[in-house]
């Protein structure tokens, strides 16, 4: 079965929109278990996984190695306060691009500073402030999605009449691969100064 050209497009920006982020005042005010954890995670974050009856959200062997490779502060009592839970989010975002060595150089100095430092400008603050340009950058990556794909629509004119669909779809594939693939070096390079940065202080 073929997909029109045009409802990929669609289907793929509708999927773009749908993309959401758990905002603090979401998650639960009391301190939680970590079976609580894993559920509320699931819950929430589901949606987000490629294959959302299989993959694995968040699991306890996960939640104990972030803690014994420092990305996560130890839970105080056995639960986990709100500030664990927006560390969770974050860590669930960069692993998929990011290794567990990377991330915790990212994580660490916020962790270090703004972990549980009560009212005022905490980690709650940090999380507002950067999922809060989500809408606008949904929009900037929509148009860039529509336009990436307006140009793969006009590659491989010449090539044979029955490979032209699937040719078309490896260049859009390529072009959206070549822009994480670059993001990714831009990201990594920008860790590697913040870890030198923090191994100086």
């Amino acid at each position: 079965m073929t997909i029109n050209t045009e409802d990929l497009l669609n289907s793929i920006l509708d999927s773009l929109a749908r993309i959401e982020y758990i905002k603090p005042e979401d998650i639960p005010n009391i301190d939680l278990y970590m079976d609580q954890v894993t559920t509320f995670m699931d819950k929430r974050l589901r949606t987000t996984t490629r294959n959302p009856g299989d993959d694995k959200i968040l699991t306890k062997t996960m939640i104990n190695n972030y803690a014994k490779n420092e990305l996560l502060p130890p839970p105080e009592k056995k639960k986990y306060a709100k500030e664990h839970m927006l560390l969770l989010i974050f860590i669930y975002y960069y692993k998929s691009i990011l290794s567990i060595n990377d991330i915790q150089a990212l994580l660490k100095p916020i962790t270090d500073k703004f972990f549980k430092t009560g009212d005022g400008f905490n980690l709650e603050s940090i999380y507002n402030e950067v999922f809060g340009m989500e809408e606008e950058q949904v929009e900037i990556l929509k148009a860039d999605v529509r336009d990436k794909f307006m140009r793969a629509e006009e590659t491989f004119t010449d090539a044979p009449k029955e490979d032209q669909q699937f040719l078309k779809k490896f260049s859009f594939i390529c072009l959206l691969s070549f822009d994480v693939y670059t993001k990714k070096l831009l990201i990594e390079k920008l860790v590697d100064e913040l870890r030198v940065k923090t191994e100086e202080e």
